[in-house]
């Protein structure tokens, strides 16, 4: 195979160049310069039809049925748009996913962006007070933009504290993560100008949600206990839903342990899985698809199957995907610590079929603080997995969560935290400032520290978290490593060059303008910020691309 070359998307760049350029040098097109860039973003968005074509044909996607004209020749009835705005983690995308294939397939119109939406979908994160509060600010701000629009709020924050969030103007439902899938149905009675009664405890009329009309009654709850749940809502995050170009898919949700800090388990239930059978017909399509890597993920995913009938385990689910699919890269999302075993780690390292990438939740380097979080282990016991992974899998990428200034931490707590991040092989954190959540019983311990010291702490967690990750990037330069094109952004067009994610989960910025999901090699030759540089068109012959180049849209920047 010759030479990598760049090709495929100059006419887009040179719109947004021109834009760019035009927006810069003076204000008094602004308005000039967001219609022409809507207007390219919807060119861009109409461009993902070929993949739900593609993966129609691939059997992953059904063929959505069209409305038919009624008796006398009218024109059908015009579709209402559908926008769904996305917080939180993979999980949650996922449940996004879900409803927005479920929404295509019924024929309704996705809308670039929320302004052009009939209907706009919150799907909302409660892991901190801080994600709270960034749910309220978008809604208020969809309403205030658009006040036509029917809002409607999911997720864990709807199931948690749906009072709240009736309360804000415009929102016409508030839907928990109990009745999520029930979305899909609520919308559809909307186009169809019917009333449907959702299953549930009460009776709510769609009219409400009629584009171009107020609501006719305060917002509607439908809500019910998680726990009594049992629904698996999921399908996999694709590029034509919420951006991505490896698609997630989640294959285990809620969770049934009880670290005192978590509220998670409250708003998504009790830990249930995807029977493997259907995972594996999942990885399957999507592979026959052209998709080149794999997220799967779970709320807490080392407990996958473990619900099921005969039990699963999640490393007999991961060998059979390698065994029975042909899909290139499987990546895993975070697991708990006590899930990772030795023969889970001498898999990975056995096949670079698998990400080299782990990401194992810590919370605390003191054992005190971790026996107050519930979490079930000794740091020390922490410390000897992630050893024993960078002992096996020297170029993995080791990342962690950790809370700052969980009630009652001591100066000296703090300090084992610090001390031990900085022993072990990390290669990023996640820092989170402690949140009392409502319901979780360290929201009622004693010792609630002042924020002041929270803030303090979380910024010397994240300052040494920023060294582990330079350290880990500066050790690459010299390296040729396999990565992924991703999907280009307007940054990304205006520089001419292509952001990749490699196996151990580095950023790595290519020059040329390449087709998304495409495995290049590169060599790095030098970091620039947080970010490696690969040298450019130099790749041996027999390297660079690794399959046949397929036709790819540039649609938005995110993974």
């Amino acid at each position: 195979m010759g030479r990598l070359r760049p090709g495929g998307q100059r006419a887009v760049c040179g719109v947004e160049k021109g834009i760019a350029r035009l927006g810069t040098h003076t204000q008094r097109y602004s308005p000039f310069v967001r219609l022409v860039k809507r207007i390219l973003r919807r060119w861009q968005d109409s461009s993902r039809d070929a993949d739900f074509v593609r993966l129609a044909q691939a059997g992953i996607l059904k063929p959505a049925k069209m409305e038919q004209a009624p008796r006398g020749g009218q024109a059908p009835q015009t579709m209402a748009t559908f926008y769904i705005q996305q917080f939180g983690c993979r999980a949650t995308q996922a449940d996004a996913a879900a409803i927005e294939r479920q929404l295509l397939e019924r024929a309704y119109q996705a809308a670039p962006e929320a302004d052009l939406a009939d209907v706009v979908v919150v799907n909302t994160c409660t892991v901190t007070a801080a994600a709270d509060a960034q749910a309220r600010a978008a809604i208020r701000e969809i309403g205030a933009r658009n006040p036509s629009t029917r809002i409607v709020v999911t997720g864990c924050y709807a199931q948690r504290a749906p009072e709240e969030l009736a309360a804000l103007p415009g929102v016409a439902w508030v839907v928990g993560n109990s009745h999520k899938a029930q979305i899909p149905g609520l919308i559809g009675g909307l186009a169809r100008g019917r009333e449907t009664q959702p299953t549930g405890e009460t009776f709510f009329p769609l009219e409400q949600l009629a584009p171009g009309t107020a609501p006719a009654v305060p917002a509607r709850i439908l809500r019910s206990d998680a726990l009594e749940h049992a629904d698996f809502l999921s399908a996999p995050v694709l590029g034509g839903e919420c951006g991505h170009t490896r698609p997630t898919l989640k294959i285990q949700d809620g969770c049934n342990s009880r670290c005192s800090f978590c509220v998670i388990p409250l708003v998504r239930g009790r830990s249930r899985s995807l029977p493997p059978e259907e995972v594996l017909g999942a990885v399957r399509s999507l592979a026959s698809a052209g998709h080149k890597e794999i997220v799967l993920s779970g709320i807490n995913l080392g407990t996958y199957g473990r619900d099921l009938h005969p039990r699963v385990e999640l490393l007999d689910l991961l060998r059979r995907i390698l065994e029975r699919t042909s899909l290139e890269r499987l990546r895993i999302s975070s697991i708990e610590p006590l899930d990772i075993t030795g023969e889970l780690i001498e898999l990975f390292a056995a096949t670079e079929r698998m990400a080299r990438h782990f990401h194992v939740p810590l919370q605390s380097g003191s054992d005190r603080i971790l026996a107050a979080m519930h979490r079930g282990y000794r740091a020390e016991q922490y410390a000897r997995r992630l050893e024993y992974i960078r002992e096996r899998l020297p170029d993995a990428a080791i990342g962690a969560d950790v809370i700052a200034g969980f009630p009652g931490e001591t100066d000296a707590d703090h300090a084992a935290t610090l001390e031990l991040v900085r022993r072990l092989p990390f290669t990023y954190l996640h820092v989170f400032s402690f949140s009392a959540r409502p319901g979780t019983q360290a929201a009622q311990l004693e010792g609630q520290l002042p924020p002041a010291v929270i803030r303090r702490r979380a910024r010397e967690l994240r300052a040494l978290s920023a060294e582990k990750s330079a350290a880990f990037a500066r050790a690459q330069i010299g390296r040729r490593l396999r990565v992924l094109t991703l999907r280009p952004g307007e940054e990304d067009s205006l520089l001419g060059a292509t952001n990749t994610i490699s196996s151990n989960n580095l950023r790595v910025r290519v020059p040329g303008v390449f087709p998304a999901n495409q495995f290049l090699d590169v060599p790095v030759n030098r970091v620039e910020g947080t970010r490696l540089m690969a040298s450019a068109n130099d790749e041996p012959e027999g390297m660079g691309l690794q399959s046949e180049t397929q036709d790819s849209k540039v649609t938005c920047a995110r993974a």
